[in-house]
């Protein structure tokens, strides 16, 4: 048997660490500098943003607390108001009539975008590649125009005296339908939007649907067919699951950007007739540069950014609801 001997230690000498401390430091310090990389990767975009915007949001409320009108634009001066804006625009009864059409024109057009891209979606998975390559060339084709190139054909289409739809429907037998006039009322110039809309929003849902719908394995198809399930049941069960977080992302998505959309209906009929088809943005354009009341065009604008607030919380509240990130 060996015997072990204990070297003596000077008076005051600190005795070494273990290797278990010091291994246990380094993992300590790894640890660390693994979870602050990713903050530190994103800090530029991050900073991007505050600065890009976040300080025109801060401009924006300070405007919306004062009376900005030409006169105080052109003399410089700071009049401050608090919520006077707001209230003005709170208790005008056209602000509540142009936020329920913007509001039902949203809706409408989210729900009809969503079900015409699905439909597409679902047809370009069955159908055959070259007539597959034919529609998603024609979608690309219609989501590459400008939108001011868009707009100036429909309004060729849908013209009282020249418009093709007008002739097209007389020669089928419809001839009531000789000079009618499509930009006649509010309704009807809403319809007009939005099928100018529906043409320039589909093809990117419809892309990211059937995006969607391809990654489904096609063992799962068969596997459906074998147990006997239909189509509406296949699509049920084996689709629907997997397009149902993308349709949820392109939902609000289309909700964000048809809210907001000024040009097509301004380009249109800016908001005619007599105002009938004016929306939130157009309303806010009309306060704002046409009326240089800006003070009023930036609580709307305020009021528009909450109500977006509200429904992108939503959003995130569901993303953080699920496992990992998945919406159920």
């Amino acid at each position: 048997m060996t015997a072990t001997k204990d070297k003596p230690m000077p008076a005051g000498a600190t005795p070494p660490a273990s290797a278990h401390v010091g291994a246990a430091r380094r993992r300590g310090a790894g640890w660390f500098s693994e979870r602050l990389v990713p903050y530190l990767l994103i800090l530029p975009a991050l900073a991007a943003v505050l600065v890009l915007l976040g300080w025109p949001t801060i401009q924006m409320l300070g405007i919306s607390l004062r009376r900005l009108d030409l006169r105080e634009l052109v003399t410089g001066k700071m009049v401050w108001i608090g919520f006077t804006n707001y209230t003005d625009v709170l208790s005008d009864p056209e602000f509540w009539a142009v936020a329920l059409r913007t509001v039902l024109f949203t809706a409408a057009l989210v729900a009809a975008t969503l079900l015409v891209a699905l439909l597409i979606a679902v047809l370009m998975r069955h159908l055959h590649p070259v007539l597959r390559i034919f529609v998603q060339v024609s979608l690309v084709l219609a989501w590459a125009v400008p939108v001011i190139a868009t707009t100036t054909v429909f309004q060729w289409i849908f013209d009282q005296q020249y418009g093709i739809l007008n002739k097209t429907l007389d020669r089928l037998g419809f001839h009531s339908f000789i000079g009618y006039s499509w930009f006649s009322t509010g309704t009807s110039t809403l319809v007009v939007i939005g099928l100018l809309v529906l043409w320039q929003a589909v093809p990117f849902v419809a892309f990211t649907l059937y995006a969607g719908l391809i990654g489904v394995p096609r063992e799962q198809y068969e596997a459906a067919g074998i147990d006997g399930a239909g189509p509406w049941q296949t699509f049920r069960a084996v689709s629907w699951p997997a397009i149902r977080p993308i349709l949820t992302m392109v939902t609000f998505l289309s909700m964000l950007w048809d809210f907001n959309m000024f040009a097509q209906v301004w380009a249109i009929r800016q908001g005619g007739p007599d105002g009938a088809s004016t929306t939130l943005a157009i309303l806010q354009y009309l306060k704002g540069i046409a009326g240089s009341h800006f003070g009023s065009a930036a609580a709307i604008a305020t009021i528009m950014l909450v109500l977006l607030l509200l429904v992108t919380g939503r959003y995130v509240q569901l993303l953080v609801r699920t496992k990992d990130g998945e919406i159920a």
